[in-house]
């Protein structure tokens, strides 16, 4: 898998898949709770603007051009 995180430490790992987690339900308030305890083990996130997941989301944002359904006229 290549979105696992990459560090030697086993609980930084298991706070970085549970912050994933809560961070793509819209859990603000267990996102910020986790990243207490990362900061807590001296983690540092990496920039923002690098991550992989981020870059993937942004183009699925973009809206669908979908053609309107023709009207009967019955």
């Amino acid at each position: 898998m290549s979105d696992t995180p990459q560090t030697d430490d086993p609980m930084v790992a298991a706070l970085l898949r549970e912050r994933e987690g809560y961070a793509r339900r819209g859990m603000n308030a267990r996102v910020a709770a986790v990243d207490e305890q990362l900061q807590l083990r001296g983690y540092k996130a990496p920039r923002r603007g690098t991550q992989k997941g981020q870059a993937e989301s942004t183009a699925s944002e973009q809206p669908k051009g979908r053609q309107q359904p023709a009207k009967s006229e019955t």
